[in-house]
């Protein structure tokens, strides 16, 4: 009897223990669910270009050469007037818009009633174009503080009104480009456009140009 009593005894205290490891299952599960729960649904991440030495990338770091291409692929898009600067640059303006801070949005639309103003737009094209040699080099972005680069774009400006050409020139443009994750449904590259730096654009001469193409080689 002594016997049945000690099995009994074994059995309730086996499914003691397992009602305790039940019941620290259950607890991880809430915290792992809990955990899972809180846990970004999407998540950007900027891969560098070049990839042939590897890279190891935080989820909040952007590499230069990603910044550069965003400033110029956005930059070229403002200054592309296919037909009449009256009605494309301020088409254009609206279309970058969720690429560009509300501060360069605001300069951008008071530049465009200027030149409006001034007869500068109508019947106007524009286009622009990477001076080929002066692509991205790590010179070319500067890094002012966390968010916060600049970048120098050497462009060739061309501007041409009914079929008669009117400019083209050379610039070197320095941009400001700042992280913005606003709307990453209209923005999904957190960065935008914020105005030019304090240095302001110029134009190149010819010997910049050839001195420039010479240190790229």
């Amino acid at each position: 009897m002594r016997r049945y009593r000690y099995e009994i005894d074994n059995v309730r205290a086996h499914l003691r223990s397992l009602w305790i490891i039940i019941g620290v299952q259950v607890v991880v599960i809430l915290a792992l669910w809990f955990g899972w729960s809180q846990s970004p649904r999407h998540l950007t991440v900027h891969v560098p270009p070049d990839l042939r030495s590897g890279a190891t990338q935080t989820i909040d770091q952007v590499p230069p050469a990603n910044v550069y291409a965003f400033a110029f692929y956005i930059f070229q898009q403002l200054n592309h007037w296919s037909e009449d600067g009256a009605r494309d640059y301020g088409k254009a303006i609206f279309r970058i818009s969720p690429y560009v801070t509300p501060r360069y949005r605001a300069d951008l639309i008071a530049d465009m009633e200027m030149k409006g103003k001034q007869g500068e737009l109508a019947y106007r094209v524009r286009g622009v174009q990477e001076v080929p040699g002066h692509g991205y080099e790590e010179r070319r972005v500067d890094v002012l503080a966390h968010g916060v680069w600049v970048v120098w774009l050497d462009i060739d400006l061309f501007e041409s009104v009914k079929g008669m050409t009117v400019k083209k020139t050379t610039i070197r443009y320095p941009l400001r480009v700042v992280r913005l994750s606003v709307d990453p449904e209209s923005n999904p590259w957190g960065l935008a456009l914020d105005g030019f730096a304090a240095t302001g654009l110029r134009r190149l001469s010819e010997a910049e140009l050839a001195d420039e193409s010479a240190q790229g080689k």
